[in-house]
């Protein structure tokens, strides 16, 4: 059993060795901390953390480095959050401040939580597949030629250029307009998915090869309304930090390309009960991120909750990494309820 001082000194090295990025030997936690006990009492029971797997040495030295288990540790029990100073709350203000919309919100949301933590940022869009269509538009681009553009309520806007079988005038737009609307507004995403399968599923009526075409493709609109989306940033910082990987970060560019291993990863990390969750190193392993560690906070978006957080190596500031997560997810779900509550 590992005392409390020996959880005290695990907290020292994982604090030093993130800090220093060199193994911590008692020498220099008796010259740093305060413990109030000689070298050879630190010795012990850094040899006590050893015997139970939560520190180990990389080399033939006199240092030691956390392991995967002794950061988990850390982060449930030992880890502080560490308040953000004002300079980087200014920062999360002005970064999200007034965006365009969704999407240039959720840009802003990874680019600001890559600048405060150096780390690959990562954000979940907010699911649309429980929301409702609000509004459909057609929009005559030309005889043959529409943009289609659909607005849900819980944030999510999709425009389309379609291309129909053949051409129509204003007075036909104005009766397919109305028809359209009639069909999915105020439908759940599903359910308006359901009437114009039907729709489809119909003979097909000779004045019907228009409004046909145009289900159709609100229909593939509405589709990846009901897909989960991942945003990121800081990519490049993987490169920088490629000496605090124990192996290749070839698995987490390709997770970063193809982003549903991401996606998975961080729906089913499990959050305490202040909505934030680590997932570290070898508990990765199962999605090939075993080199990682991935530390994320929930936020609330008018159709339930998504996450926000960061990647990058276990030798990472779990504290500071989580307290902006958490800043930035509070942030960005006081941005989405006064949009909600200006519609």
């Amino acid at each position: 059993m590992v005392t409390e001082r020996g959880l005290q000194v695990l907290r020292a090295i994982v604090q030093d060795y993130v800090e220093t990025h060199e193994p911590v030997g008692s020498r220099s936690i008796v010259d740093r901390h305060s413990f109030g006990v000689s070298a050879a009492t630190i010795r012990n029971d850094m040899a006590l953390l050893e015997d139970e797997e939560l520190i180990m040495a990389p080399h033939t030295s006199s240092g030691r480095v956390p392991t995967d288990k002794g950061y988990r540790v850390f982060v449930n029990h030992l880890a502080q959050l560490r308040p953000l100073s004002s300079a980087q709350r200014s920062a999360i203000e002005s970064f999200l401040g007034e965006p365009a919309d969704l999407d240039d919100l959720m840009v802003r949301t990874v680019r600001v939580l890559t600048q405060l933590t150096g780390q690959v940022a990562l954000a979940q869009y907010p699911s649309f597949a429980r929301a409702h269509v609000t509004h459909v538009e057609l929009v005559a681009l030309a005889p043959n030629r529409l943009l289609i553009v659909l607005v849900t309520d819980a944030g999510g806007v999709s425009q389309r250029v379609a291309q129909l079988p053949e051409a129509i005038d204003e007075a036909e737009m104005a009766v397919l307009r109305a028809r359209m609307a009639a069909l999915i507004t105020g439908h759940g995403i599903g359910e308006a998915s359901d009437r114009l399968q039907a729709l489809l599923a119909v003979q097909d009526a000779p004045k019907d090869h228009v409004l046909r075409a145009i289900a159709s493709v609100v229909m593939d609109e509405l589709s990846g309304f009901r897909q989960e989306r991942l945003v990121m940033a800081g990519a490049a910082t993987l490169a920088r930090r490629e000496q605090d990987f124990r192996g290749s970060i070839h698995p987490l560019l390709e997770a970063i390309e193809e982003q549903v291993t991401l996606l998975r990863l961080m729906s089913e990390m499990v959050t305490d009960e202040h909505g934030l969750a680590a997932s570290i190193g070898t508990e990765n392993a199962p999605f090939g991120l075993g080199e990682a560690s991935i530390v994320a906070s929930n936020y609330a978006a008018p159709s339930g909750t998504a996450r926000v957080g960061v990647m990058g190596p276990t030798r990472m500031d779990y504290p500071s990494n989580l307290a902006a997560a958490r800043a930035v997810a509070r942030y960005l779900s006081r941005m989405l309820d006064e949009d909600e509550a200006g519609r």
